[in-house]
């Protein structure tokens, strides 16, 4: 019965939302599971015989299963854009997906570095070697201007502005951004450029690159990863660290800082300020130690 649709549902993805096909799999497996339960309840409906109460029902069923929130909040996604097609096509009337509600996900915070760790991280690096003065440079500019790893790895020289105290980077969605850069960070930069980069022989198209390996190519997300979990290691300290916990650190301490969230926004390049506000949460300690210091109802007396 629901061959047809499934086909007809294949087609619209492919065509007319143009995704690739790992999503257009993902999208007709989330049909299959909720056909399979019908079939397996003997309630098994053609799509304009579906109501909300059926999707409710079945996404309860994969909830009992003990199926993450995350994965429920994806099937019931498949399922949305499936009833949007058949609207489309006019195979239904009434979207019963419309109002179906996706569970609430908790959305777990990374580790927060504190300004005496990354120190200690920059300090494990090895400068006797010539890389470490590109590694320094790196997570220098990483927490300065809190970057995405794909953003410091894509990070060209005609993208500086060091002169100004400036830099340019592309984004998610190629959206650009201009961004302050510190001056350790700068002047981590020009020591690298001028004593490092210098004396490498550039890969063709790989010219404009800012930090670059031995054999002269950008470097890679998963290289910037092991070179911090290594550095981590020699600091001693036994947190869960990845680059993008040196853009956490950075929105976190501007925002202990007193820095204004539009102004983090803008800087991290969030679209949402939902998103900012997420990304630069406060530890309860610190916002216990700012009502004791200037709340009338907690200064000590």
């Amino acid at each position: 019965m629901w061959e047809p649709y499934k086909k007809g549902f294949k087609a619209w993805l492919q065509l007319e939302k143009s995704l690739a096909e790992n999503s257009v799999d993902a999208y007709l497996h989330d049909i299959d599971l909720f056909t399979n339960w019908m079939q397996a309840e003997n309630t098994l409906k053609s799509p304009e015989q579906i109501v909300l109460k059926d999707l409710e029902t079945f996404v309860h069923s994969i909830h009992q299963l003990g199926m993450s929130a995350a994965s429920q909040a994806r099937i019931i996604s498949g399922l949305r854009s499936f009833f949007k097609y058949c609207i489309t096509e006019e195979i239904t009337k009434i979207n019963p997906a419309h109002l179906l509600e996706a569970p609430k996900q908790k959305r777990k915070l990374p580790d927060t570095l504190t300004f005496t760790e990354i120190e200690q991280i920059i300090a494990a690096i090895d400068l006797s070697k010539p890389e470490g003065t590109r590694n320094r440079a790196i997570l220098e500019t990483l927490y300065s201007c809190g970057l995405r790893v794909s953003e410091v790895i894509n990070l060209k020289l005609s993208n500086l502005f060091l002169e100004v105290g400036f830099i340019r980077v592309i984004g998610k969605g190629d959206k650009e951004r201009l961004i302050p850069i510190g001056t350790e960070a700068m002047r981590q930069i020009e020591l690298y450029r001028t004593g490092i980069r210098n004396h490498i022989k550039i890969k063709m198209g790989e010219e404009d690159i800012l930090f670059l390996n031995h054999r002269g190519s950008r470097l890679s997300r998963v290289m910037i990863f092991l070179l911090l979990k290594d550095l981590v290691k020699k600091a001693g300290i036994e947190k869960n660290i990845s680059p993008h916990t040196f853009r956490h650190s950075f929105a976190t301490h501007l925002v202990e800082g007193g820095a204004d969230l539009r102004a983090v926004q803008e800087m991290l390049g969030h679209e949402s300020i939902t998103t900012t506000e997420i990304y630069t949460h406060l530890d309860r300690a610190y916002l216990r130690s700012t009502l004791d210091a200037f709340h009338p109802a907690y200064k000590k007396k």
